[in-house]
């Protein structure tokens, strides 16, 4: 069964189904439009195409409302206008068809429903803006670039037994590279994360195709975290150590490229100029398609 969730800017939230009462999501449209750039020469018949940028999105709800009663049909359409209160401003959608959960920003515009003395049952529209026309996945995929990896396990029923020349309790995974391919819709951001086990200097990860690079000026001791934020106009830096979190932007190199994830295949190598071995390293990404 597929469902649409709205949860609204103070976190009241209302599903709709296809097949459930009272709240039956008849239709559900997304219209998404481009501008485009263009130049045109002295004496050029047309223009020539540079680039093109998409548009915030008309989204439309259509649905059906059904009580038992006038009451309760009045109670019903009450509650879907409080829930997309214009005034409460961005909230988002969460769609799930049982094989995956997507998520879509929007700003409500207009709820209108018939107001007839004794109705049970009506057809409301709902009319909304998605400022950013992308459905992004709901849930982040992690991929571990550097890591140790445990080996340690002993017999329970025997056991623990150490013999002279000692046990190996993990090893360093060998590999500098992982991909992280984007199946998307468009270019994403994402969230590096640099983890230090040991002291270790300037840390920093590189697009192999492209060369562009996050580069931390830093030299990180034992349990440090830094976090870059590559998502659009969300870019940020960020360290923790101790529990405590500050910022780090001044920390960044300043020729470095706050990656982003191109479509198809991305491949990633990360670096160290001393200590590589106590580095690990983590990207947290999240795909964004244009419709579900």
């Amino acid at each position: 069964m597929k469902t649409v969730k709205f949860i609204n800017g103070i976190g009241a939230e209302i599903t709709l189904t296809t097949d459930s009462e009272p709240f039956l999501m008849e239709k559900f449209s997304q219209s998404t439009g481009a501008t485009q750039y263009t130049i045109k020469g002295s004496g050029q018949d047309g223009t020539k195409f540079i680039e093109n940028t998409l548009n915030e999105s008309d989204v439309t709800v259509k649905l059906s409302v059904i009580g038992n009663s006038n009451d309760e049909y009045m109670r019903y359409t009450n509650q879907v206008r409080r829930i997309f209160n214009p005034k409460l401003g961005q909230g988002y959608f969460v769609y799930n068809d049982g094989e995956k959960d997507l998520k879509l920003t929007c700003v409500p515009d207009k709820v209108f429903f018939p107001e007839e003395v004794g109705r049970i049952a009506g057809k409301g529209i709902i009319s909304l803006t998605a400022h950013d026309p992308y459905w992004h996945e709901l849930l982040e995929t992690k991929e571990e670039i550097a890591l140790w990896v445990g080996d340690f396990e002993f017999d329970f029923l025997n056991g623990l037994q150490i013999p002279e020349e000692g046990i190996i309790m993990g090893h360093r995974e060998l590999s500098l590279i992982v991909n992280c391919p984007n199946d998307g819709d468009g270019e994403a951001g994402m969230i590096i994360e640099f983890r230090a086990l040991a002291t270790l200097t300037n840390p920093s990860l590189r697009n192999v195709n492209t060369q562009e690079y996050v580069k931390i000026i830093k030299t990180m001791v034992a349990g440090e975290i830094i976090r870059v934020n590559t998502h659009f106009a969300e870019e940020d830096v960020e360290m923790e150590l101790n529990g405590v979190t500050s910022n780090a932007f001044n920390y960044i190199d300043e020729d470095m490229t706050f990656l982003k994830l191109y479509q198809g295949d991305n491949l990633f190598r990360y670096d160290a100029e001393t200590g590589l071995d106590n580095l690990i390293v983590n990207i947290y990404r999240q795909n964004k398609y244009l419709g579900v």
